[in-house]
């Protein structure tokens, strides 16, 4: 197939972008070819598009907007107009189809296909050295209120033995920097960084409210980690079989004030019975068979 990549900025490190930048090699390994519009036979959009297109497009969507703090329906407008003339969808998870499908309305042709990790990628950077502490924990994420840094520090505090350290990886204002002294804050790191992190920690927090599909939970299990999140959202899914849940009240999906998530309950804890394939090369198969669908 000739594909199309719709808004993708190859130099951003964001979640789209750097899931796009794993995905792309195993799509070009199977004999698939990247290339402009005009010469595709499909599109693959990240997100949203005001592009016209003359090729199918099918649409990979990684949320929509409901913060109630915003203006969310004219922020969701340019996706659910690239999500109605799509003519296919790939949510990452069953909650972002639980989620969208109630704001913009079932859609013909879907599939959930979860995010995959770099495998060979990661089993070739060294793990970054120990010399000092028993277990390394760690977190990693674009630190906005959702993500609970406050939470994940007081998860540590509170389970850790004594010679842990917590390693926050991520941009963080002073003002939200719990001062510990089992806890280092790295500031961004980049992907082999995160890796070399991963690598050498026991276990990854990540103990965001209504997160979707995080990638860095994916690379940090397929790095070795032992994976603690919450039930509230679509991280439990691909989290790993018993990986440990904080379970939180269900969310009734509608509109909420997402930059004031709850406090949590760490007795609440739960083992995941779900388990889900985090290996890159076979979530690219299934990238392929649904925009290959279009092509037939």
């Amino acid at each position: 197939m000739k594909i199309f990549l719709e808004n993708i900025n190859m130099q951003s490190s964001s979640g789209p972008n750097s899931f796009a930048k794993k995905l792309m090699p195993h799509l070009n390994k199977s004999g698939n070819e990247f290339v402009e519009a005009n010469s595709a036979d499909v599109s693959l959009c990240f997100i949203e598009s005001p592009q016209e297109i003359s090729c199918p497009r099918v649409l990979r969507l990684d949320g929509i907007y409901f913060n109630t703090s915003q203006d969310y329906t004219s922020l969701n407008k340019s996706i659910r107009k690239t999500y109605d003339n799509s003519a296919g969808i790939v949510f990452q998870s069953e909650f972002n189809r639980e989620l969208i499908t109630r704001y913009f309305g079932e859609h013909e042709n879907t599939t959930v296909i979860h995010n995959g990790a770099d495998e060979e990628t990661i089993s070739n950077i060294p793990a970054l050295p120990n010399k000092k502490h028993n277990n390394i924990w760690s977190c990693a994420a674009s630190w906005r209120p959702h993500k609970r840094l406050n939470e994940n520090i007081r998860y540590f505090l509170e389970h850790k033995s004594e010679g842990d350290i917590l390693i926050v990886a991520g941009n963080v204002s002073p003002a939200d920097m719990m001062k510990d002294s089992s806890v280092a804050y790295m500031g961004q790191l980049s992907q082999d960084q995160l890796y070399s992190l991963y690598k050498v920690s026991t276990n990854f927090l990540h103990l965001a409210w209504l997160d979707h599909c995080p990638n860095v939970v994916v690379d940090a299990r397929a790095a070795g980690c032992h994976i603690i999140c919450s039930t509230a959202g679509g991280t439990r899914e691909i989290a790993g079989l018993n990986s440990t849940l904080i379970e939180e009240p269900e969310w009734d999906f509608k509109p909420t004030e997402l930059y004031n998530p709850p406090s949590m309950d760490f007795s609440k804890k739960l083992n995941n019975e779900l388990e889900s394939c985090y290996n890159m090369a076979s979530v690219a198969e299934k990238y392929e068979a649904a925009l290959r669908r279009l092509c037939e």
